[in-house]
């Protein structure tokens, strides 16, 4: 699930569950509340009994770096363990992301994020998630409850941290953020079309506003996942590279062990008590994104009448549900204030803006206790029957995943909750709402999506880019589904991964690795002889032939390969930047990605052009555009803050590999807004992990900076040399192994 994991929370520092629902009903919280008492003041005896038992039940191993792996009796005593030690490495990231996930973010950054909070509010009740809650198997709130437990005996022992809002966890809550991407379904949906729509009254034929979905030049986002079959390793074990694309720190680093089957190591999104992206003893997983459609735009047809709305559908006309949602915000002086909206809603979703004359509603998954059952279940999955039937449940809905398993096992599946449509629509635009055959009809059965089982090829890979290039001549073929089953095109990462693989031989985890950072950059590979060519089409007294001489002939030398020490790979970054930044209303017209663009119709001026602004940029910032790439691709990790900031003249980490727009498979790019000279990473390889599945498995990572948030902790920035470097460490799977490195062992509380 990927929308249901965004709903509202019921306690906080400004209200009761009483008032959050009033709230939440159309009624304005009162302002000024008093403050909400402590978990310690809240905690009563039983409550007090229940966490020291548990915790008892409970022992945390801290590993050399910082690592924890939990154990515990149940798997409700590993959840329990796993969210205390997560809250220890960093509380603020885990109550932010329920802050986020239940619309109160205003309550905490002010007004500007109200709308961030509707986006959210507009797909949840608070009643009714405590009821579908308590609809849930009993196992599943157990989990629940234990992990409520471990945050609160966390603030209980810990009376020095103030939480920002969430005072007292409760066990529904862990519904709603139950599925682990970074980007959700519900993030689709444009704030400025939302802030359009609702910040004033709506008319009844409403106007155009204008459209802001199409991020074509934002930074790559998804992953790489590799699997590799036995017969193309040397030591005839399967192999899996764990490669997300994250925003740095998102994810810590956590094994989780209960004496119920539980042995799951990996990536966990902070605040969660599953591993998203990680292996147990016998099977690893590997999530991608960029699977089938899974989100569709109505466009309705709306009139109004008598003071209420209606639209359109079939022969009929129905009443929009119209919904007052109360937006609780902390004003500039530090209060609560509030702002209600009316919300619409059709039968196809909300309302969320509109578009030449139409209102558009959208439509999306929402089955929380089917995707938190999905994400907590295939870390228990020890076989591809048992990995099979977690994906039957059809709620992972953002994302692709890569599959290897001791018993040889490899596996590819695009997607997962794919809707079954009527193929004579284009689903990649809004449909018509006032038709009944757009509705969806039901879901696609596994078996009836793009797969892949030990394909012949001995590989499968994906980069976030489409199916059709996943194991080479094995690979699924594009005449045989339905559009809307893949939604991105290939890509550079796509074309580079086929590469190194296809001959791929006597592999170890090692060579995995290696083939995992190759440092070729495949979307260069067109446009440097286009350069090249344009430049010995220049008359002889043109200025620019003498200007630029001495970059072409740099460029003309270059192996297209990045390194820290290459001077060429600073020119063509800064080249490739200048002309995605000239060319990006052009693309945006045109319907591309801007690295598409420049690759097949930028002009020869244009890319001349371009040349000569990367170099006097370089000039500028460096003293000479003869400038090593490692003097300027840095990684810097200087504080805790979720909003990173940096600085030349504090230390850094030359770093080698590049953003991914130009076809590195490691990926390093800069997302926030660059206020100094140098680039500074802050997404891209996070937390990554090559695994081998063997009679014992063995496997190697990397952690962004350190597993800790805490500047002042060792584990800040312990691993961050290695990972500027591409080194891994030896990921410590087995007790005996964790205790030869171990530096610290207690229970939760000590």
């Amino acid at each position: 699930m990927i929308l249901s994991r965004r709903f509202a929370s019921t306690f906080a520092s400004t209200f009761a569950l009483s008032a959050c629902a009033a709230a939440f009903a159309g009624v304005a919280p009162a302002v000024d509340a008093a403050p909400a008492a402590s978990v310690s003041e809240k905690a009563g005896h039983a409550d007090l009994a229940r966490w020291q038992g548990t915790a008892q039940r409970v022992t945390i191993m801290r590993d050399k770096w910082g690592i924890p792996h939990v154990f515990g009796k149940s798997d409700a005593d590993a959840v329990f363990g796993m969210i205390y030690a997560q809250a220890e490495d960093d509380f603020n990231r885990v109550e932010l992301n329920y802050i986020n996930s239940m619309g109160r973010l205003a309550e905490v950054e002010g007004e500007r994020e109200i709308w961030r909070d509707l986006r959210m509010k507009l797909y949840i009740q608070p009643a009714d998630m405590q009821a579908k809650f308590a609809a849930s198997p009993a196992w599943l709130q157990g989990l629940m409850v234990a992990w409520a437990d471990g945050l609160n005996f966390y603030l209980h022992t810990h009376p020095e941290v103030k939480p920002k809002l969430i005072t007292r966890f409760e066990p529904w809550m862990a519904l709603s953020f139950s599925e682990g991407s970074i980007g959700g379904d519900i993030e689709s949906i444009e704030l400025k079309d939302l802030e359009a729509f609702y910040g004033k009254p709506q008319p009844a034929v409403a106007i155009k506003v204008a459209d802001n979905r199409n991020a074509l030049d934002a930074e790559p986002r998804g992953s790489n996942g590799f699997a590799i079959a036995p017969k193309l390793t040397q030591a005839g074990h399967p192999l899996l590279m764990i490669n997300p694309h994250t925003s740095f720190y998102f994810r810590p680093e956590v094994h989780m062990v209960s004496e119920e089957g539980l042995n799951a190591y990996g990536a966990v999104t902070w605040g969660q008590f599953f591993i998203y992206q990680g292996f147990n003893e016998r099977a690893g997983w590997m999530h991608t994104s960029g699977g089938g459609d899974v989100i569709d735009e109505y466009l309705e047809t709306v009139t109004k009448r008598g003071g209420k709305f209606y639209y359109k559908y079939g022969n009929e006309e129905r009443a929009l549900r119209a919904v007052p949602i109360t937006l609780p915000y902390k004003t500039a002086g530090g209060k609560l204030a509030s702002r209600t909206v009316t919300a619409y809603f059709s039968h196809h979703g909300p309302i969320v803006r509109a578009e030449n004359g139409k209102w558009v509603a959208v439509k999306m998954m929402d089955e929380p206790i089917k995707a938190l059952t999905q994400s907590y279940s295939r870390t228990k999955a020890k076989n591809y029957d048992a990995f099979y039937q977690a994906m039957q449940l059809r709620t992972n809905s953002s994302n692709n995943t890569v599959y290897a398993d001791a018993d040889g096992n490899i596996a590819y599946f695009h997607g997962n909750f794919i809707p079954k449509r009527d193929t004579r629509f284009d689903w990649s635009k809004p449909v018509d709402g006032s038709n009944p055959a757009t509705e969806w009809q039901g879901l696609h059965d596994i078996e009836d999506t793009i797969t892949l089982f030990n394909p012949a090829s001995g590989y499968i890979s994906n980069t976030n880019n489409w199916p059709f290039s996943a194991s080479g001549a094995n690979s699924p073929k594009q005449a045989d589904y339905p559009a809307y089953m893949w939604s991105l095109p290939e890509n550079a990462r796509g074309i580079h991964a086929e590469r190194v693989l296809r001959d791929a031989k006597a592999m170890t985890l090692d060579s995995l690795i290696a083939a995992s950072y190759d440092s070729y950059l495949t979307a260069f590979e067109p446009l440097v002889p286009q350069l090249l060519k344009d430049y010995e089409a220049l008359p002889a007294n043109d200025a620019r032939k003498a200007a630029l001489k001495e970059q072409v002939a740099a460029l003309r030398g270059w192996n297209l390969r990045f390194g820290a020490d290459s001077v060429p790979t600073s020119l063509a970054v800064y080249w490739g930047q200048e002309m995605v930044a000239a060319a990006t209303p052009k693309a945006r017209a045109a319907g591309l990605p801007s690295v598409d663009y420049i690759t097949t119709r930028l002009g020869r001026q244009e890319r001349l052009d371009a040349l000569a602004r990367a170099s006097d940029k370089l000039a500028k910032d460096f003293g000479t555009w003869q400038t090593p790439w490692g003097e300027i691709n840095r990684f810097q990790r200087i504080s805790g803050d979720v909003d990173q900031q940096y600085d030349d003249s504090k230390p850094s980490w030359p770093v080698a590999f590049t953003s991914a727009h130009w076809g590195s498979l490691a990926s390093f790019g800069m997302v926030a807004k660059q206020k100094t000279k140098r680039i500074y990473g802050d997404r891209g390889n996070s937390f990554v992990a090559a695994v081998e599945f063997g009679p014992r498995v063995r496997a190697k990572s990397i952690l962004a900076g350190g597993q800790s948030g805490n500047p002042a902790s060792k584990h800040f920035a312990d691993q961050a040399e290695m990972y500027s470097r591409g080194e891994f460490k030896d990921v410590l799977f087995y007790p005996d192994d964790i205790r030869k490195a171990l530096e610290r062992q207690y229970h939760p509380g000590q």
